[in-house]
């Protein structure tokens, strides 16, 4: 593929920290995005994603996912020839893990009170 048709990309952290730029494919899709994420991700991090669906990827407002293709989800205007996009990468654990901690807080919590 030219290299012109490559996108290039960076991903913006919760401390203001990039993992990238990385340069994909338009037919690269988010969940190949997310994979690269976590296997990326800075190892002296507080928060840290375990696997690819503990990561959400926002892009212009918009939560992006994983079925969608970098090239669906660039926008049109806005953006400068030969930039680079930033898309921000959130760790948000999965809703299980998310229930346990919860209910152990629950628990917790009775016991204090």
């Amino acid at each position: 593929m030219p290299e012109e048709d490559l996108i290039e990309l960076k991903f913006r952290l919760y401390d203001g920290s990039d993992i990238g730029p990385f340069q994909y494919s338009p037919t690269s899709t988010i969940a190949i995005l997310k994979e690269r994420i976590v296997a990326d991700w800075p190892k002296d991090k507080k928060f840290a994603p375990k696997v690819a669906n503990d990561v959400k990827l926002i892009c212009a407002g918009k939560i992006l996912e994983n079925s969608r293709t970098v090239g669906q989800c660039k926008t049109p205007f806005g953006e400068l020839p030969n930039g680079v996009i930033t898309m921000h990468a959130v760790v948000q654990p999965s809703l299980a893990k998310a229930k346990s901690v919860m209910l152990e807080m629950s628990i917790v919590s009775d016991k204090i009170f």
